[in-house]
């Protein structure tokens, strides 16, 4: 070939194919072995009889918490009507007064949380039960509440006098 023929016209000698070889066709390699995993101990949920737990979607355990919130709202509502009965009756500085029922709702929140332990301790470790809802935690609270209710109205004068009048009626 001399170096003054136009490009079209210059032809390239390419080396012979290897055989097996088939133009436009992407070979595949023969994959080598892989050594096996030394086997190790299980961790978490991999142990033998251990069921891993499901994965929960977010916002579950808020929604859980809800369910059966009427019961301290109830307890509260009620605690704080008989509260503000008695923080009346006493006509003087509320300084107190306020502060005895802020101490008191802190007291029903703790007792909430108390339930809760419990109840995860007991149903769900020991018992194996899982739980949907907080309905008996939020039940004890709102007992709670109402015993404190009715604690206020007994230490107001009037309504104790009211009450006596009643029952003396029957």
């Amino acid at each position: 070939m001399s170096d003054q023929t136009p490009w079209a016209e210059r032809t390239v000698e390419m080396p012979p194919e290897p055989p097996g070889f088939r133009r436009g066709v992407a070979q595949v390699g023969v994959p080598r072995p892989r050594p096996e995993p030394e086997p190790t101990e299980p961790i978490g949920p991999e142990w033998p009889g251990v069921e891993p737990r499901p994965q929960l979607p977010p916002g579950y355990h808020w929604r859980q918490l809800r369910l059966g919130a009427h019961w301290s709202m109830i307890g509260g509502l009620f605690a704080f009507v008989c509260w503000g009965i008695w923080a009346i009756s006493g006509r003087g500085d509320l300084t107190s007064p306020v502060v005895t029922f802020l101490l008191t709702l802190g007291i029903a929140v703790g007792l909430f949380a108390l339930s809760r332990l419990v109840g995860r301790v007991v149903l769900e470790r020991q018992l194996g039960r899982i739980r949907r809802t907080a309905r008996a935690s939020h039940l004890v609270t709102g007992v709670f509440l109402v015993a404190v209710g009715v604690a206020y109205l007994r230490q107001t004068e009037w309504v104790v006098d009211l009450w006596n009048w009643v029952a003396s009626l029957g």
